[in-house]
């Protein structure tokens, strides 16, 4: 079908553009300033409960909470040049210790609960946090990696003797007439630091500002709305969700356990959620689910995913099962510090990432550095006219990262058909020689994610002296399927002629993929699991 462009192409320049931002806020106001005022509107509101806390607070009760916090962090002498730690889950007063670092222009540094000490060390050496915010349970691993840093440590849960307890920061009286911060540097101060995603050495602390950016694609939100993403702080879509909460006065429903997919749904049919985001792992588990076939989604409005691919199989099953057309693959990285493109076409462009969003633009660029048109594959690179302070004491790989004319390289590779959608075919970083003939995991991951008993999968090199890259895959097969591995050999050797594309290195059945912290799925990790069950056999 024609499609009127959402985008518009300048082909000289080879440059997609994306529709002018509308402004919805004073464009001097910062984060904190917005949420502050918006908080105030609405008192009586309720902002958030927590599911697996049985807590519920009003945006009256959250505001004080966020005030006290904040408070607290002020009493400690804490300067908008300093940084917070930190490392939880999603229990009651987290999203109060984001507020109050957006209150008093403190970017906090998130961490995933589930870094060792060491990494822990490492990325806190870099950023050297003053005041650490952590659940109990991770106290001593916490303490033990700030050893030589002059920290405090405040636990929310689970409390250990020695820490401070979120509870006597919140019996801290709240600063007379308090204000939230100007921002020393404006809009273009740091927000949050989160980490790169890390599937290769340490993670990099990368730096979000107060960009508007980080509200686009959710302006349709409403005090009527329900939102629950099961996302911590440590991830752009956990910190999306908490400021979007915030903006727009929506209901959020945390929950502080690790996922589990049955408990997810109920939380979406008990509260009525209007609006979630996930990614693909967490929508195979559903899928995967018994109780996914008689679970009520039909509140669901907007159900974003994203972060790595789901198999075109995984979508129609989930969308199967909701009451309207709302499941939306976007796009994005967290050096963005939010989303780049959004599909809502499913059905027309199925592998499509989608068009741009307001206020971006994206260029296709050769490996020689050339700008490329539709339909051709290079990288991935975007502008979106936002200060972006870099990778925090980083100056190298900030470089390597965003060029002197502010484009972002994204390390993806892609391509941008002539209705302006785009296709991100796979990382530049992971390609493979067969022969000496250059593909991609994708290329096969794309064919085997056809099949319909296939969950998710992923596909990797495995090093032969004689071929090179011989392609392998680990695969979740859907629940009660008695899907075998020589299966999904047989079937990548039916769909394709080139031998180069077909799984030379065989594959396995996995319960679940090896994933990094963040939840992407971890290439390396499955494919030394996939040569460990290999040696074994």
């Amino acid at each position: 079908m024609p499609y009127t462009p959402a985008n518009s192409y300048d082909g000289d320049q080879k440059i997609w553009i994306g529709e002018p931002v509308t402004k919805y806020f004073d464009p001097d106001l910062s984060i904190g300033q917005i949420i502050f005022q918006e908080m105030r509107r609405h008192p009586q509101l309720v902002a958030q409960i927590s599911a697996t806390e049985k807590t519920v607070l009003t945006r009256e009760e959250l505001h004080a909470n966020s005030m006290r916090v904040a408070s607290f962090i002020r009493s400690e002498g804490l300067l908008q040049s300093d940084v917070v730690g930190i490392i939880g889950r999603n229990t009651t007063h987290m999203p109060a210790v984001a507020y109050a670092c957006f209150f008093n222009g403190i970017a906090f540094h998130s961490l995933n609960n589930t870094y060792d000490c060491e990494t822990i060390e490492k990325i806190y050496n870099i950023t050297k946090p003053r005041i650490i915010f952590c659940d109990g349970d991770e106290f001593e691993k916490v303490r033990a990696a700030t050893a030589q840093l002059e920290v405090k440590i405040v636990t929310m849960r689970n409390h250990p003797s020695e820490s401070i307890r979120i509870e006597e920061v919140l019996a801290t009286p709240i600063e007379e007439n308090f204000r939230p911060a100007e921002l020393d540097k404006g809009n273009d101060q740091t927000l949050a630091i989160l980490c790169s995603s890390g599937t290769t050495g340490t993670p990099k602390a990368v730096t979000i500002t107060n960009s508007r950016h980080i509200l686009a694609g959710n302006y349709h939100l409403t005090t009527a709305d329900v939102q629950y993403s099961h996302n911590t702080l440590d991830w752009i879509t956990g910190l999306v969700t908490t400021i979007t909460s915030g903006v727009f006065s929506t209901t959020r429903i945390i929950a502080d356990n690790n996922f589990d997919a049955a408990f997810a749904m109920r939380i979406i049919e008990e509260y009525k959620v209007t609006w979630i985001v996930q990614p693909p792992s967490c929508m195979a588990l559903m899928i995967n689910c018994p109780e996914f076939e008689t679970s009520d989604l039909s509140s669901l409005r907007s159900y974003f995913f994203g972060g790595s691919r789901a198999a075109i199989e995984v979508q129609k099953t989930i969308r199967s099962r909701l009451s309207q057309d709302c499941l939306q693959f976007a796009y994005g990285f967290t050096e963005l510090g939010a989303m780049a493109t959004i599909n809502r076409h499913f059905d027309e462009k199925p592998g499509s990432v989608g068009r741009l969003v307001n206020g971006l633009r994206l260029k296709i660029v050769s490996e020689e550095g050339v700008s490329l048109g539709p339909d051709e594959v290079g990288e991935l690179c975007i502008m979106n006219n936002q200060h972006w302070p870099g990778y925090y004491g980083n100056e190298v790989e900030t470089r390597a990262m965003r060029d002197p004319k502010q484009w972002y390289h994204s390390g993806d590779l892609g391509y941008m058909d002539r209705d302006g959608f785009l296709y991100v075919v796979d990382r530049k970083k992971e390609m493979l020689k067969y022969q000496n003939i250059m593909y991609y995991p994708n290329d096969i991951e794309s064919i085997i994610s056809e099949k319909p008993d296939v969950v998710e999968v992923c596909v990797f090199g495995v090093w032969s002296d004689i071929f090179g890259d011989e392609a392998a895959a680990a695969v979740v097969k859907k629940l009660g399927s008695d899907l075998k591995a020589q299966d999904v050999v047989d079937y990548v050797s039916s769909q394709t002629d080139s031998k180069y594309k077909q799984l030379n290195g065989g594959a396995i059945i996995v319960e679940d993929l090896k994933r990094s912290a963040n939840g992407k799925t971890n290439r390396m990790a499955n494919k030394a699991h996939f040569l460990q069950v290999k040696d074994r056999r």
